[in-house]
């Protein structure tokens, strides 16, 4: 791929305000993940509590974006981001004034959260339309690359906590917020071409396609996989290696830079080799990543009462570390790989796809969190969450294997670019 060519095949001021307006929604979304042992801590919750609450923002994103493409493709995709970005941002003005003092707030202002995990309905499609097909993977790569902002949010939010409260978290996410929704005002721009307004029926027709299932499913495993991790892990590490929060702040942040750092390498991948063969081979590193994790023991509890420090950490929690990275950068490309596939199959139907996907992706995200948290409230560890999700991706394995001749026989055949 030659970088004149790709400038000059769309618009990359859109590309970039696209990347930029997914990366900041993604920090609000995924906020409460990191926080929540600080939010919660004179609330006498139980674990399988706190993992159910940092999960509903995951739940609302999914189910928002579908709402949300249908709002894109009826009055343009730019309009829905700017409204959207405004409600989180007045939701966030107002937990930096007031706090989240009762269970209920939480979960008030988790749903809220949901709009801006339902960003990427809205972003994706619209940098997708701007491109032609050979630079999908590449570009759906760098927008979806977005979700590099919770990395910022476990790398700070934790340290921000912990030295002037919780709350002013809230308010150093508000600058950052308010200057991406300026730049996206002025360079984002909807791709030329007439919108078609999407009805339910049409999504109920896409639905009946088997493809739009198969994608649904892949992306359920990976997408899935990633935010869910991005979200349950700080309080994981807390749990079963009785870290501080800084510490599993640190980690989270390492772990999940590989997903969102490695996205945009899995779509150009995918455009060199296929989306499928790559697609295949990050699914059994995923298998293999969770399979070994379900297996891993607790760590021995720290004598400091905040919890081991990143220097003090026992060998068992970095081998863990380890662990989850390879595991999350297979996840964080398999995403790259799935929407380099979605474009070339669904091109005309892209938007609806995107939501239709993205809905998926989120409520795996959500499933895979409550499921630790029920394992480790049932079973007193988080092994069989992690057994369940690896049987998942062996799932996805062994359906890629079923479909694979016949997308390469049919719609890849013709699609201009490597399936």
């Amino acid at each position: 791929m030659k970088f004149a060519e790709f400038k000059k095949a769309g618009h990359w001021p859109t590309l970039l305000a696209a990347f930029l307006y997914f990366d900041i929604s993604f920090m609000a979304w995924v906020a409460l993940g990191p926080l929540m042992i600080y939010i919660a801590r004179d609330m006498n919750l139980a674990v399988d509590e706190k993992f159910t609450l940092v999960a509903i923002p995951v739940l609302a994103g999914a189910v928002l974006r579908v709402p949300m493409g249908i709002l894109a493709d009826l009055i343009g995709a730019k309009r829905t981001g700017i409204i959207a970005q405004a409600l989180v941002i007045a939701a966030t003005v107002w937990v930096w004034y007031f706090g989240l003092p009762t269970k209920f707030a939480i979960i008030a202002f988790g749903l809220v959260l949901g709009i801006a995990g339902a960003s990427f309905a809205v972003a994706l499609p619209q940098a997708s339309r701007w491109y032609p097909p050979q630079y999908q993977g590449i570009v759906m790569g760098i927008a979806g690359a977005g979700n590099m902002g919770v990395v910022i949010d476990t790398l700070l939010a934790p340290v921000i906590a912990e030295t002037w409260g919780w709350q002013a978290v809230f308010g150093a996410l508000l600058i950052p917020m308010a200057i991406i929704l300026a730049f996206y005002i002025g360079a984002a721009k909807d791709a030329p071409g007439e919108r078609k307004p999407v009805s339910l029926e049409a999504y109920r027709a896409l639905l009946r396609d088997s493809d739009s299932r198969w994608f649904m499913f892949f992306y359920f495993i990976t997408f899935g996989g990633f935010v869910g991790l991005a979200n349950a892990l700080p309080l994981y590490f807390t749990v079963q290696y009785h870290v501080s929060g800084v510490a599993a702040g640190l980690l989270v942040a390492l772990i999940v830079a590989f997903g969102s750092g490695f996205r945009p390498v899995g779509g150009y991948i995918a455009d060199r080799i296929g989306g499928i063969r790559s697609l295949s081979i990050l699914f059994a590193v995923v298998v293999a990543a969770y399979a070994v994790i379900a297996f891993m023991p607790e760590g021995p509890v720290s004598p400091s009462q905040g919890g081991w420090s990143l220097t003090t950490m026992p060998r068992i929690a970095w081998v863990s570390v380890l662990l989850f990275s390879i595991g999350v950068l297979a996840l964080g490309m398999g995403n790259g790989a799935v929407f380099q596939l979605i474009p070339l199959r669904f091109r005309g139907e892209i938007g609806l796809m995107t939501g239709m996907v993205g809905c998926a992706g989120g409520i795996g995200g959500f499933f895979l969190a409550q499921t630790l948290g029920l394992a480790k409230g049932w079973t007193g560890g988080f092994g069989a969450g992690f057994l369940f999700f690896a049987v998942l991706a062996l799932l996805g394995f062994v359906g890629l294997a079923m479909v694979k001749v016949r997308w390469r026989t049919t719609w890849g055949a013709v699609s201009g670019a490597r399936v």
